[in-house]
């Protein structure tokens, strides 16, 4: 079974060149340091018994509806819940509540953590995920399909089939 070193850092980034792994970026919630990470791996690779050249996996979030507005609407919802989640100490809180933690700070952190995402209908798609396969400079993709429901995301994944079809 392969081995591959999952980061979010330069340390994850220059352990997978040094040990010739492939190196997946958790760019999905930590986008921060993508590209000089990729740059690195890909600069500092030596060939391992595993993997001759290097390979990149990067994480993009995807948040797909039917129309635009709906999938716009979702992102609302899951913009929300990372607010609720990290900076609402356990509470249930409202909409409306979600909404002005976003609006006092944790907006910037949340949008911060969301910066790789693809969002809308199936024919805004396509486009969306090749343009950051190519700003990652990535061989692969992981996909976090991002949603308020399990029914959204599993909506999100049929229709990124269809988009990318």
């Amino acid at each position: 079974m392969p081995l591959y070193v999952l980061g979010s850092s330069m340390f994850g980034a220059t352990l997978a060149a040094a040990l010739g792994l492939p190196y997946a970026f958790a760019s999905h919630f930590a986008p921060q340091l993508l590209e000089p990470a990729v740059a690195a791996y890909r600069a500092e690779f030596k060939p391992s018994e595993q993997l001759d050249a290097p390979y990149v996996i990067a994480g993009l979030n995807v948040v797909a509806a039917d129309t635009e507005d709906a999938a716009r609407a979702e992102l609302q919802a899951v913009k929300r819940n990372l607010a609720i989640g990290l900076f609402g100490r356990g509470q249930s809180l409202t909409d409306e509540q979600a909404d002005q933690l976003l609006a006092q700070g944790a907006g910037h952190h949340v949008e911060g953590m969301l910066t790789h995402t693809a969002m809308g209908s199936p024919g805004q798609l396509a486009d969306q995920v090749e343009g950051f396969r190519k700003l990652a400079d990535a061989d692969e993709l992981i996909v976090a399909h991002q949603s308020s429901s399990v029914e959204g995301r599993l909506r999100s994944v049929e229709l990124l089939a269809q988009a990318m079809a």
